[in-house]
Formats: structure tokens, C-alpha cells, sequence
């Protein structure tokens, strides 16, 4: 695995946006890019949708 994520994505991310497929897909492709989920999953309600977030980091590599 590569030591730097792909593209200049920044190691650490706080994926946000409305619980929808759309959003399952972007945690989905980062982690089909090498990410890790990193601690639980939030949720809140904004008064019209759930809006959830996820942190993701780029695995440290082993030497």
C-alpha cells in the first residue's frame, strides 16, 4: 500500500452529508481506496434529514 493516500487526499477525513445511498457510496469508495474507518459513525437531524458523519484515515504503513 502506497504512503501517502492517492490524489493529495489528506490522510485524516471527516466525511459529512444527508444518510443516503449517495453517502453510503462515499465512505464506500474511500475505503475501496485504502481508508480506514477511524472510531463510530455520528448522527444528527437537522430538522428536515439525518445528516451522519464518518471519520476515515489513511493506514499507517508498515516498514
Amino acid at each position: 500500500m502506497p504512503k501517502l493516500p492517492p490524489d493529495g487526499l489528506p490522510r485524516y477525513r471527516l466525511l459529512t452529508g444527508k444518510d443516503d445511498a449517495t453517502f453510503c457510496r462515499r465512505v464506500s469508495e474511500a475505503l475501496d481506496l485504502g481508508y480506514q474507518l477511524y472510531g463510530s459513525p455520528a448522527a444528527t437531524f437537522n430538522g428536515e434529514h439525518v445528516v451522519v458523519a464518518q471519520a476515515i484515515i489513511w493506514p499507517e504503513s508498515v516498514s
